[in-house]
């Protein structure tokens, strides 16, 4: 078995073990989850396999199985299930345990922060073509929900957001050839800023809080919209 399904297999089992523990009984939330990862997923697989194509990165054949899904390899598609479902376990823990959880100054700058620091280092580089894409549309998208609508569960998010990068440092480390002789994802220098921690491009970590807060928004978007069917019954 490769090492890139061994990492998807590591992500989502303990959440999967744990979806029935009775404080949070995170399979109630499966209803509205499952649809926002399945929208958000397939716009990221159609951006994945076009950044695929123009060759900002590539996969190592020695890490698969070589199964593939037009020019992606399984693992990298399921990797679009397995880290939203991981996360939003993490959120609604979050939410359920930490009830009165507002750091509202601290999510107020840290939005201001990520925004500025987004749409800032998206014009600079704005030659590269994946970079501009990645940094503005997670600018644009912050800067939309949070100071346009300032939803009550955005701290929540953000928390969540900042405690998995732990985790999530550790598994794009090792998938960009942290603590192995040859990485899983080869990322094209002419395609990247060129700024890495643990041998992660900068750009992933935008990459990455857009998929989670796109999916977060759909999946609290479609839960309120159930209530509201439920309460009109």
């Amino acid at each position: 078995m490769g090492l890139y399904l061994w990492i998807n297999i590591l992500i989502i089992a303990v959440p999967l073990l744990l979806s029935f523990g009775k404080k949070v009984r995170f399979f109630t939330h499966l209803k509205t989850l499952f649809p926002a990862i399945l929208i958000v997923g397939s716009l990221f697989l159609a951006l994945d396999i076009y950044f695929t194509d123009i060759r900002v990165w590539s996969f190592n054949p020695d890490h698969l199985i070589g199964i593939s899904f037009f020019n992606l390899p399984i693992e990298e598609c399921l990797f679009f299930l397995t880290i939203p479902y991981a996360f939003v376990f993490l959120y609604e823990n979050i939410k359920a345990y930490f009830p009165k959880l507002r750091p509202v100054r601290f999510s107020y700058y840290s939005s201001l922060f990520f925004t500025i620091s987004a749409v800032v280092l998206a014009i600079v580089y704005r030659d590269n073509w994946f970079t501009l894409i990645v940094l503005l549309s997670a600018g644009v998208l912050n800067w939309i929900v949070y100071f346009g609508f300032t939803p009550r569960w955005y701290p929540y998010f953000i928390v969540g957001f900042l405690i998995a990068q732990f985790p999530l440092f550790i598994v794009n480390g090792v998938l960009a050839g942290s603590g192995i002789d040859v990485p899983v994802i080869w990322y094209n220098e002419s395609e990247i800023i060129g700024i890495r921690t643990l041998f992660i491009p900068l750009e992933i970590f935008y990459y990455q809080f857009t998929l989670l807060f796109s999916v977060v928004l759909l999946h609290e978007y479609l839960r309120n919209l159930w209530e509201q069917k439920t309460k009109s019954m």
